[in-house]
C-alpha cells in the first residue's frame, strides 16, 4: 500500500482551524480511494530550524520529519496564500529540503527520486498557480517527481471573511482537481514504485 505525509504550512498552530487543513484532509481522503495512506504534520507545531543542512542540531526537530518524509512515497505540500507568496513555513521546509540535493543512494540517486509531490494552495487573494509553480520547481530540483494536473487550489474573494474552512460546500471545481490529482499522484507513485530512475 501507498503513503503519504503531508505537510501543512499554515501559520496557525494547533488545535487552531486551519484552511489548509481542509483542504489537506479532502486530498488525503481522495487518495484513500487509491489505496493511499495519509498522515498530517503541521510544520509549524514542531522546532524547524532554519538553515540548509539535513540536521542543523540544537533540538532541530526536521530531521525527524524529514525521516517521515523518506518513508512516505507521495508528498503532498499544502501552504496558505500570504501577500501573493507561500507562507514562511512553506519556505522554510524548501530551504530544508534543499540538503537533499545532495544526499544520494548507493547508486548515486537523490534520495528524493521516485518519490511524488503535489501542492495545496488555500487563501483569500489571487497567487496559486505562482505558488504551485514555486513549489514545483524547488520540488523538482530536489528530486521529487510531479503528475499531471498535480495541484489544487481555492482562491475566496479578494478581501472578502470568507476562509476556506468556512465553506458548507466544496465547490465542485475544487473537487474533481482533488479527484485528478490523487488519481494521478497514485498512479505515478505506483509506477515510480516498480520502475525506479536509473543511476
Amino acid at each position: 500500500m501507498l503513503t503519504a505525509l503531508a505537510l501543512n504550512c499554515t501559520l496557525n498552530p494547533s488545535p487552531t482551524g486551519s484552511s489548509t487543513q481542509k483542504m489537506i484532509d479532502e486530498v488525503l481522503a481522495a487518495l484513500k480511494q487509491h489505496d493511499v495512506v495519509g498522515d498530517t504534520v503541521r510544520v509549524i507545531d514542531h522546532d524547524v530550524r532554519p538553515g540548509v543542512q539535513p540536521d542543523m542540531g540544537g533540538g532541530d526537530e526536521w530531521p525527524g520529519l524529514r525521516s517521515r518524509i523518506l518513508e512516505s512515497d507521495i508528498l503532498v505540500f499544502a501552504t496558505p496564500t500570504w501577500v501573493g507568496h507561500p507562507s514562511s513555513i512553506a519556505q522554510r521546509v524548501l530551504e530544508r529540503l534543499d540538503a537533499e540535493i545532495s544526499e544520494t543512494d548507493d547508486e548515486g540517486r537523490p534520495l528524493m527520486f521516485g518519490k511524488v509531490a503535489v501542492a495545496a494552495v488555500v487563501g483569500n487573494e489571487d497567487g496559486a498557480h505562482k505558488i504551485a509553480a514555486d513549489l514545483f520547481q524547488a520540488l523538482n530540483d530536489t528530486g521529487f517527481t510531479v503528475p499531471a494536473q498535480g495541484s489544487v487550489y481555492w482562491n475566496g474573494e479578494a478581501m472578502s471573511g470568507t476562509d476556506y474552512k468556512d465553506l458548507d460546500d466544496t465547490p465542485e471545481p475544487v473537487a474533481a482537481t482533488t479527484a485528478t490529482l490523487a488519481a494521478n499522484a497514485a498512479h505515478l507513485a505506483r509506477l515510480l514504485n516498480e520502475h525506479q530512475y536509473p543511476a
